[in-house]
């Protein structure tokens, strides 16, 4: 995959050190004197163009024509803004991405201006916090398709609600699937039939209402 990064700053740097880890091809767009010198320590020389990403042909000097996917990590949101609204009017690039600096911008960050997915740090925790509190002791794993489906894992207690029941019967809705079972360390496929046992972990495809549900289920009998 090929990504080019508008801002080299410590949002960018990162992200661009964790998709070259990954094997992607990226370039840094940067242009701020200080930032060029971190950056030049920090990643390959042939992951940086030097000039400012608002300049057009600055953007064609990282081959913006190729990009599979643009992010826009500046310090200013009006720039990150008006580079994704460019970057797919003029040249066509499949994925944006674009930072939000400014919460109270948040609502900008969308299809208006060719925003595919905004990253909102302030609305990541809370919801980070809200999920942590409402999910008990289910762990989120992955994040899938923008964050609105997780693969979560949770552990069946002594005394569960669901200990004996089998899949088929624990009437989860239609966004939810157990995908696996650890049992004793051993991976087990699931069938509709297969019963849940004291100790099983579960791993779950899920949205937030399928992930309250199991965890509905997964609580332990009142005696």
């Amino acid at each position: 995959m090929f990504v080019i990064i508008a801002g080299g700053g410590r949002t960018g740097a990162q992200l661009a050190k964790s998709l070259i880890a990954m094997d992607h091809v990226v370039k840094v767009v940067e242009h701020r004197a200080e930032i060029l010198a971190r950056i030049h320590k920090e990643l390959p020389t042939e992951s940086i163009v030097t000039g400012n990403p608002m300049d057009v042909n600055i953007l064609e000097q990282a081959d913006i024509q190729h990009a599979q996917v643009f992010a826009a990590t500046t310090p200013n949101d009006a720039e990150n803004l008006a580079l994704c609204y460019l970057v797919r009017e003029r040249f066509n690039v499949n994925r944006t991405i674009a930072r939000v600096n400014n919460p109270r911008n948040a609502w900008l960050f969308n299809e208006m201006f060719n925003v595919d997915v905004a990253v909102n740090q302030a609305d990541i925790l809370a919801r980070l916090i809200e999920e942590e509190m409402s999910m008990g002791d289910m762990m989120t794993l992955l994040k899938l398709r923008r964050g609105k489906y997780s693969l979560v894992e949770e552990k069946v207690p002594t005394n569960a609600k669901a200990i004996g029941m089998a899949i088929k019967d624990l009437d989860l809705p239609t966004n939810c699937v157990i995908a696996g079972i650890i049992r004793k360390g051993a991976l087990q496929i699931p069938r509709g039939v297969t019963t849940l046992s004291e100790g099983d972990e579960l791993l779950a495809i899920t949205d937030s209402e399928g992930a309250n549900k199991i965890a509905e289920l997964l609580k332990t009998r009142e005696n």
